[in-house]
Parts: structure tokens; C-alpha cells; sequence
């Protein structure tokens, strides 16, 4: 616990599938799967306090199109909130204190009465992120959660989700197709090839022609130009 982890490969590496693994969504699978010393079972949800520790950044958002940016974001505290009340709307003045800094935090306040289905598609993802960090996870996934921001917004975002780790309880994992991007805001890269680890470091252990194994000459080329 207490790390900053970028899952990178190629697409359809495994990443992921990996994250949907560690946050109990997969089904069917085979082996032996143990997160924070809770096993998993391939064929039974994480129990619901399990559910309240994990937050997950999709990537396709997995938002409430017709609700507001702040309803949304609000969501991240249901499993905080008495399942009842919750239900019916209502929630603590701490629920929409920690919700509006959330809102704040990834630059969407002037936005927070607007449906997200009004929305561009990288203020949808800025929001399911502050969804994320209202929920206020001990384990934080990220499913390329800056795919749809230009270059100035993602590196904002993570150093948001770089910053989310504050304490030796806290975790991120996020996957990407660019280390070059992401490797200031991370501890460790674990590189996926065909759903196996090919590397796990640190960043700046990661070498050229390892770099090169893992995507091919063109996309480390676009990743070293992403590095500058």
C-alpha cells in the first residue's frame, strides 16, 4: 500500500482486465487472486465495505447522463451515507463539502449545475475522476484517465491523482499506453505483454530497448516525444 503504480502496454495487453480484476468485476476467471489480503472469488462480488475502499476511474466514464456534474459526483459518497437516505437524496453537509472540494480540485465548479450528457468528453472524465476522489478510496484505479485531455489538462489530472496519495493507506493504480506521460506521477511501472508482467520498477529502471519490446520503434518514439 502506500504506492503510485502505472499499468503500461499495448493495446490489449491486459491492463485492463487487470484493474477489472483487482476491483472484483471479472467473472470467470481461473487462479488464485488475493487484494489487501482479501481473496477474491471468479464467481462472487468483494463484500460491500470492500466496495466503499475501492474507486474506479472508467474509462468510459460509467456516468448518470442526465444528472447534473455535481449529482455525479455526489455519488462517490453513497457508500458513506445510510443506504437509506441515500436512496431518497439525501445526503450530510460533509457529503457536499467533500463533494464541491472534489468538483473543485479537478477545475469543474462553473460547471457543477450542468447535465453531464451537455458536457465535452474531457469534462466527462474530469468529473468521473472527481467522483473517484469524493469517494474517498483507500485503493484509487484508473482506467487511462487522461486519454481524452489535451497535454496542459493531463498533466493536471495527474498530478491530482499523484497528490490523492497521502498516506501509506492510500494506493493508485492507473494503466496507460504512455510512459512517457505518466512516468513523473508514479513510483512504479508494471508492463504487460500478452497478460503477463514483462517489467516491474521503477520508471527510470525501464530501459530503451525494453521500451522498444513493449510497444515498438514507433510508439516509444511518440512516447520519448511525450517525455520532453
Amino acid at each position: 500500500m502506500g504506492q503510485r503504480v502505472a499499468l503500461i502496454g499495448a493495446s490489449g495487453a491486459g491492463k485492463s482486465t487487470l484493474l477489472r480484476l483487482i476491483d472484483g468485476r471479472l467473472r470467470g476467471w481461473s487462479g488464485h487472486c488475493e487484494v489487501v489480503g482479501l481473496p477474491f472469488s471468479p464467481n462472487r462480488k468483494p463484500p460491500r465495505a470492500w466496495r466503499r475502499r475501492v474507486g474506479f476511474v472508467f474509462q468510459e466514464f460509467a456516468l448518470v447522463e442526465r444528472g447534473t456534474a455535481q449529482d455525479n459526483v455526489l455519488n462517490g459518497r453513497l457508500g458513506h451515507a445510510d443506504p437509506f437516505w441515500s436512496l431518497m437524496g439525501r445526503f450530510g453537509a460533509d457529503d457536499f463539502g467533500i463533494t464541491d472540494q472534489a468538483i473543485r480540485d479537478v477545475g469543474m465548479e462553473i460547471f457543477a449545475a450542468r447535465r453531464v450528457d451537455r458536457l465535452s468528453g474531457g469534462q466527462r472524465q474530469r468529473i468521473a475522476i472527481a467522483r473517484c476522489l469524493a469517494q474517498e478510496p483507500h485503493l484509487l484505479l484508473a482506467d487511462e484517465p487522461v486519454s481524452s485531455l489535451d497535454p496542459v489538462r493531463a498533466s493536471a489530472v495527474l498530478e491530482l491523482l499523484h497528490r490523492a496519495v497521502t498516506s501509506p493507506e492510500t494506493t493508485l493504480v492507473l494503466s496507460s499506453h504512455q510512459p512517457g506521460l505518466v512516468a513523473g506521477y508514479v513510483d512504479r511501472f508494471i508492463a504487460l505483454e500478452g497478460g503477463r508482467i514483462v517489467f516491474d520498477g521503477p520508471p527510470d529502471a525501464l530501459s530503451q530497448a525494453q521500451l522498444a519490446g513493449i510497444y515498438g520503434a514507433r510508439a516509444q518514439g511518440q512516447n520519448e516525444a511525450a517525455a520532453r
